[in-house]
């Protein structure tokens, strides 16, 4: 670029650190370099004089003088470049919604949605695929076990991913989960209230329930209803977890008696339980729905179809999926 340009500020860009801004636009600026141009003057915002951390407003103008390195293409969000076909392919076949904002997948179970010990694959990793012509990634903005098939709501922008991030830790967000257990639960429709921590175990991190007050102890709270039983052998709980403490639900589920089927970490049968022919002994659980405040307004509400071996096992038990009703 070899002239002087006026750029907009757009909606997403509100409250980014300017730097953050001529990184994004012009990868190829140095840091020296842009802190020169600061210091001269020759970057304004609006007509005045910014330093390197100043926050920018939507609809500001930013004086970009000649750089000497290309511009990024300012393509809008919605465009996607596909850097890994085998990546977006997948992660297309797993699509429930898709806008200018957010994406909602259907991740199925066995892919973890971070990296960690051991875990090539990853939904986060796959998301590379799917950067724009701006280089933007989108977004994770909550987590589902590796194990847990279900929703899963990636932010397409930086301003979405605020939003986002925001509606979880506020707790206005709508998580319906289904899940199979041992058993019945003595009441039918109840809250269980614990505090929970992270223990260390040979087989990794789990989470225990404790006395109020005990260090790294955090409040977690669940409501649960049974939809369906088979005998006194199993049933389907829907649970709606009120907060997102790690484990939640497996560990509220096994408090109350009825294990999750399938759940290698806190599933413990007796010597007189037989585990059911004909079900694959793999989680049984399953983000079913979420509703929450849309980035753009309105609310977004996306239900997703039961993972294969779930349904599977909902066929064998005889279970209709249309018992759950409006809460699904």
């Amino acid at each position: 670029m070899n002239r002087v340009e006026l750029r907009k500020v757009d909606g997403d860009e509100a409250g980014m650190r300017l730097d953050r801004w001529f990184k994004t636009h012009y990868p190829g600026l140095g840091f020296g370099h842009l802190q020169k141009l600061l210091r001269s003057g020759q970057i304004r915002v609006d007509g005045a004089r910014a330093k390197s951390d100043s926050r920018l407003e939507e609809g500001q103008s930013v004086r970009v003088p000649p750089l000497g390195v290309d511009s990024r293409d300012a393509a809008p969000v919605t465009s996607r470049t596909i850097r890994n076909k085998g990546d977006g392919d997948a992660l297309a076949s797993m699509l429930l919604h898709e806008d200018d904002k957010v994406l909602v997948i259907n991740k199925p179970s066995g892919i973890a949605v971070q990296g960690g010990s051991g875990i090539v694959r990853h939904i986060d990793g796959m998301l590379e695929a799917w950067r724009n012509k701006r280089g933007e990634k989108p977004r994770l903005v909550h987590r589902l076990d590796r194990d847990t098939a279900g929703v899963l709501v990636i932010a397409r922008t930086r301003q979405a991913a605020t939003a986002l991030t925001k509606a979880f830790r506020e707790r206005d967000t709508k998580k319906v989960y289904w899940a199979l257990v041992k058993g019945v639960p003595k009441r039918r429709e109840d809250r269980i209230s614990t505090w929970l921590a992270k223990i260390q175990t040979p087989d990794g991190d789990k989470m225990q329930v404790v006395d109020h007050g005990r260090d790294g102890a955090d409040h977690a709270v669940t409501h649960y209803r049974v939809v369906e039983q088979a005998g006194q052998s199993l049933s389907w709980l829907e649970m709606e977890p009120y907060t997102g403490r790690m484990h939640q639900l497996r560990v509220h589920a096994a408090h109350i008696g009825c294990p999750i089927i399938g759940d290698p970490k806190y599933f413990e049968a007796d010597h007189n339980w037989d585990f059911p022919g004909g079900i694959q002994k793999r989680l049984h659980l399953f983000a079913r729905r979420i509703v929450l405040p849309h980035p753009a307004g309105g609310k977004l509400d996306v239900t997703a179809p039961m993972p294969p071996h779930m349904v599977q096992s909902w066929n064998l038990l005889g279970f209709d999926e249309n018992a759950a009703g409006g809460g699904a």
